[in-house]
């Protein structure tokens, strides 16, 4: 079961990759671990991705396929794998069908977890971070025993830059635009699923679970 997880910023995606990967036993793969593990292991395509990396450039998306394909290649990929972070753009998603076509594979589900710009922004401008040991929490759904205090170290709570309520907008407004196109694309393949992602974690996840079977 060769699975893409779709969803904005904040939208609990990540979440319910792990909990796929987790109940089908294969393995969730998203394209920072696979940068970061080829860099580690000095690979060729590893030293290729970082010469792009360290001059802060993307990382053309020929080579990122490649890693990719590559990763699918290791023994806990054979009865598939949930991508998350990747493809991001309809180039991306064309060059990894073309790969998959190779191979005579394909993607059997593209998930879009559904969430309101509204719900994401409540949601990541009530998150806080500890500045001493970087526990995290929410104002509403996982607050501290006491208010601006970690429970763990004692330290203070922040709201992180990129928690802001303008810059999740911000965030927002681009994903729609580089996002929107890759919906259209797994919609005229047949193989887009959406879910609702404003209701609990394990609804959710029951939901996605029906879709792709027991």
């Amino acid at each position: 079961m060769k699975i893409i997880m779709l969803g904005a910023p904040g939208a609990g995606k990540g979440t319910q990759a792990k909990k796929i990967a987790s109940k089908y036993n294969i393995p969730h793969i998203s394209t920072g671990d696979i940068f970061r593990a080829n860099i580690k292991n000095n690979t060729e395509l590893g030293r290729k991705a970082k010469v792009y990396m360290d001059k802060g450039e993307y990382v053309p998306d020929e080579l990122v396929v490649a890693l990719i394909m590559d990763r699918f290649k290791e023994a806990d990929c054979k009865n598939g794998y949930v991508l998350d972070g990747f493809p991001r753009t309809i180039p991306q998603a064309e060059a990894l069908d073309k790969a998959l076509l190779e191979n005579g594979e394909q993607i059997d589900f593209a998930i879009d977890v559904l969430v309101p710009d509204e719900h994401i922004i409540k949601r990541m401008s009530g998150r806080r971070a500890c500045v001493g040991c970087g526990a995290t929490y929410h104002i509403q759904y996982n607050p501290t025993k006491t208010e601006g205090v970690c429970d763990v170290c004692g330290e203070s709570l922040i709201l992180r830059d990129d928690d802001k309520p303008e810059i999740v907008q911000n965030r927002l407004t681009v994903y729609h635009e580089k996002t929107q196109p890759l919906i259209d694309y797994y919609t005229s393949k047949e193989i887009l699923v959406e879910v609702d992602g404003t209701k609990d974690m394990e609804e959710v996840f029951s939901n996605i679970v029906n879709v792709l079977g027991k």
